[in-house]
């Protein structure tokens, strides 16, 4: 009997939904034993959309005794089928998804955090109550709140001899929010001293034998926990850097798999596929001594592409799903937070790494929420959050960079709004001017509508930050038009050019023009001397740039136009085609 062909798990967050609808599994489960080996109690950093919640799933179904039934059914051809380790289906595990606590105070955040963990303490009786005295499960349930639950299974687990696995997914996420809603003084309240959040952790570290937490920040562990192994985060450790995400053979191998069994056309071309999803979801790094090594694709925009080749035999018209276009919303989270005298600066170091891509830094491995705003501590939210990650060891820092172009959008999109909030772009009729200079090379209307704007937004011109500033505002609007891969700072001969705008040829055929662009920034007070010497430096680069092979092999097909734009102060005053 032929196995019926498995279905895109796109959207899909539980590891037994996966494998009981029999949709497509990346396996990861060789990581397990790994883990086990590395102690009892850790915490590990991901971003969004890396597939945390399938990875946790996974671990409970593994671990639960109530679930070894289920195991063949489960794992039946999975790494760790055939490699089981002696701690198999030896656990009563209790499982938190923090996600679905919210709230706008600290009373409805309680009241949501104790209903939650209340429902699934009763669910937990329930599940394990062939292990307990006959009373166990009316016991559980008759406590008020879920901290009297959890002390009461603590007793009777221990008295038992049963031993208890506690998975929490996502257990900064409320927290989070507290950062961005009630500011650093609720977070505190909650997390220090007679905190609610706090007095449950406490619990936790005396009940159970092993603990394995998942989230995106490591603010709220520092605050809650104090006595706690440091050796528990093994965020940045080299063994699990691929733990989450997709390899590029995990990709391959994937869209191999669909192509076989007739979901892909039989002559899809599935490294131009690779080739064309690389610089939208692929790049990211979780470890220092993976630099060199091959990085990792975010696993659920890698699924939203192949989704639609699947579907319509196309790639999709948009490369950024649109549940991730929402992201760019935690930029403003970040840089809102506890709002005072330092968000001028925060704002400063986002325009940095809109403008240049990277930014240097020294990784903070946790912090607590108080020092959130430190300078350091902003940058390294900024990897956590996938916002930059680790590119090159400079000394004893890192180079971060923007990932790639879905992170680089989220940046653009946070920077025009920030922009608009002085002056506001005609959307309309700039949308029309890159159609003219897509299509008919006409590309000064574009360039001077840009500068117009930048000279007549007041946040700009009252806080000029020289050349990274004037770059952003021109990367943002010039990221509008879709048409272009709008490549910055990319190596050409050996110097890196400001702009380099490739039409994306692979989705529209017709493009006719393309653009290299060095973009020049003098101080007010300069003079026409030294205008010409930046216009000569202009001249050279633009030269130089247009003869490298990649650009030549880019742009085959098109008009090549190399343009040279300086601006003094906050006037363009040059803006000539070499």
């Amino acid at each position: 009997m032929m196995e019926t062909v498995k279905g895109i798990p796109y959207g899909v967050a539980r590891f037994e939904e996966v494998r009981n609808e029999n949709l497509y599994y990346v396996d990861k489960t060789m990581y397990l034993s790994s883990l086990e080996d590395t102690g009892k109690y850790l915490f590990l950093i991901r971003p969004r959309r890396f597939g945390k919640s399938v990875f946790v799933s996974m671990m409970q179904a593994y671990y639960d005794i109530a679930q070894a039934n289920k195991f063949d059914r489960l794992f039946g051809g999975l790494w760790i089928h055939e490699h089981p380790t002696p701690l198999k289906n030896s656990f009563q595990v209790i499982y938190f998804d923090f996600s679905q606590i919210s709230g706008r105070n600290e009373q409805e955040l309680e009241e949501s955090f104790n209903r939650y963990c209340g429902q699934m303490l009763d669910a937990f009786a329930k599940t394990y109550a062939g292990y307990y005295d006959a009373d166990f499960e009316q016991m559980v349930k008759s406590e008020r709140d879920a901290r009297g639950k959890l002390t009461y299974i603590n007793i009777q687990a221990h008295m038992k001899g049963c031993p208890l696995y506690l998975i929490i997914d996502e257990y900064d996420n409320f927290t989070n929010v507290i950062l961005s809603d009630g500011g650093k003084d609720l977070f505190r309240k909650l997390t220090h001293a007679s905190g609610f959040y706090r007095d449950y952790f406490k619990i936790f570290k005396a009940m159970f034998s092993r603990v394995f937490l998942i989230g995106v920040s490591p603010v709220t562990l520092d605050d809650l926990s104090s006595g706690y192994n440091i050796d528990w985060n093994i965020s940045q450790d080299p063994r699990f850097n691929d733990m989450l995400g997709f390899s590029e053979g995990d990709v391959r191998t994937m869209f191999r798999y669909f192509q076989d069994n007739g979901k892909l056309r039989a002559d899809a071309d599935i490294e131009m596929m690779l080739e064309e999803m690389k610089p939208w979801y692929n790049n990211y790094c979780f470890a220092k001594q993976c630099l060199d090594k091959e990085h990792i694709y975010n696993c659920d925009m890698v699924l939203y592409y192949l989704r639609n080749q699947v579907l319509y035999g196309a790639a999709p018209e948009e490369m950024v799903d649109k549940n991730i276009r929402t992201d760019y919303k935690k930029l403003k989270m970040l840089a809102d937070i506890d709002r005072g005298n330092q968000q001028e600066n925060r704002m400063s170091v986002i325009e940095e790494i809109a403008a240049t891509g990277s930014v240097l830094m020294n990784l903070r491995t946790s912090f607590p929420a108080e020092y959130v705003t430190d300078d350091n501590n902003f940058r390294s939210l900024l990897y956590y959050y996938g916002l930059l990650t680790m590119h090159k060891n400079v000394g004893g820092l890192i180079r971060m960079v923007i990932p790639n172009h879905c992170v680089r959008e989220q940046y653009w999109s946070f920077m025009r709004d920030y922009f608009e909030r002085s002056v506001p772009m005609d959307i309309i009729s700039f949308q029309e001017e890159m159609v003219r200079m897509t299509y008919e090379g006409d590309w000064q209307p574009l360039i001077h509508r840009i500068a117009e704007a930048y000279k007549e937004n007041s946040s700009i011109r009252d806080s000029i930050r020289g050349e990274h500033n004037l770059q952003g505002f021109f990367k943002a609007y010039l990221a509008l038009n879709s048409l272009y891969l709008v490549e910055p700072e990319i190596e050409l001969n050996y110097g890196y050019s400001d702009f380099l705008m490739l039409p994306d040829k692979a989705r529209y055929t017709d493009i006719a023009h393309s653009y290299i662009m060095e973009l020049k920034y003098i101080n007010p007070t300069a003079t026409d001397a030294e205008v010409e010497e930046k216009c000569r430096e202009a001249e050279e680069q633009l030269k130089k740039y247009s003869a490298d092979k990649v650009v030549q092999r880019l742009c085959a097909g098109t008009q090549l136009h190399l343009l040279k734009v300086v601006f003094r102060g906050a006037e363009m005053i040059v803006c000539e085609e070499g």
